[in-house]
């Protein structure tokens, strides 16, 4: 499916207007039977959209932009899904050897989640070495409650302890309170108590939790699995709803693109006749309340939307 035409129209912004940049790599085919990706299609989509993401010429430009080679690059995936809707281990391992391309050691990489259970069942195997890591965070958790916004968690050790920056690596898709779940909402799998942190909506807990220092100081880059995209019944893996976008995204902007994300939810929502979240109650406000922390930008009119 195409943009819904608000978003094709960020490019009408005036140019004395700053904009964010969400790159759009749309690679027909990319999705195949039986789960399969075209290993072709995807690297050079993600290549692309992290190279256009960072206004680059090419990916490697880009990761050496955003990262220096004695950083800890954390990639921080989504595997509540299970294998149907998560992010999936060939795109992780893609942007991994990119890194690496860009002069990150492997050895100074961890992909990361919240569950190895999760992480197993998608197709990841955790391990640690000398190669890039594999880690479910499981218990391991900071001893101490760490105060932010309007609540306190735990966060997970290897983010605090380890990590220097962070790309984020999540799946796009319906939330039944949240509205969407896309770069922002990722960030609940870093804390010991994200059941605690969804009532009205999940707003303000999702824009704060993201402008936590620990993660707003560390956080370089987003990019979405959209191979698979799902605009109802989230979050968990609902396939009557699930549909192959064949698409990945990318940004340095966390609220431009979970903006642009929302309306590529709400124009499938219609393609399939569904109301829209706002129908529903579940207008995702916690976008606009980013933005007024100063997280990025929601505004469409201000957000470039680049077809890569």
């Amino acid at each position: 499916m195409a943009l819904p035409a608000v978003c094709a129209a960020a490019h009408l912004a005036a140019p004395s207007s700053p904009r964010a940049v969400v790159a759009v790599a749309r690679r027909p085919g990319l999705t195949g039977p039986n789960r399969s990706l075209d290993p072709q299609k995807l690297a050079d989509a993600v290549a692309a959209a992290v190279a256009r993401a960072a206004g680059e010429r090419t990916a490697t430009d880009a990761l050496r932009k955003l990262f220096r080679p004695s950083d800890k690059v954390g990639i921080k995936v989504n595997c509540l899904g299970g294998p149907g809707l998560s992010s999936r281990p060939e795109l992780a391992l893609q942007i991994a050897q990119l890194l690496q391309t860009a002069g990150v050691p492997a050895s100074q990489i961890v992909i990361w989640d919240r569950s190895e259970h999760e992480m197993r069942r998608v197709g990841y195997l955790p391990a640690r070495g000398h190669g890039v890591a594999v880690l479910g965070i499981d218990q391991d958790y900071e001893d101490g409650v760490r105060e932010w916004g309007p609540a306190a968690s735990r966060f997970a050790r290897v983010l605090v302890e380890e990590l220097t920056a962070l790309i984020n690596l999540p799946v796009l898709k319906d939330h039944g309170l949240a509205g969407v779940s896309a770069s922002l909402k990722n960030w609940y799998g870093s804390v010991h108590n994200p059941n605690k942190l969804h009532g009205d909506g999940c707003n303000p807990y999702i824009p704060h939790l993201a402008a936590a220092p620990v993660i707003r100081g560390k956080f370089s880059l987003t990019v979405v699995d959209a191979t698979v995209a799902q605009c109802h019944g989230g979050p968990s893996y609902s396939p009557q709803w699930a549909w192959p976008y064949e698409t990945v995204l990318a940004s340095t902007d966390q609220v431009a693109l979970d903006a642009i994300g929302w309306r590529v939810v709400e124009g499938r929502r219609k393609e399939v006749g569904r109301g829209t979240l706002a129908s529903e109650g579940r207008e995702p406000r916690y976008i606009a309340e980013a933005a007024k922390l100063g997280l990025g930008v929601a505004d469409p009119a201000r957000i470039e939307v680049a077809q890569v």
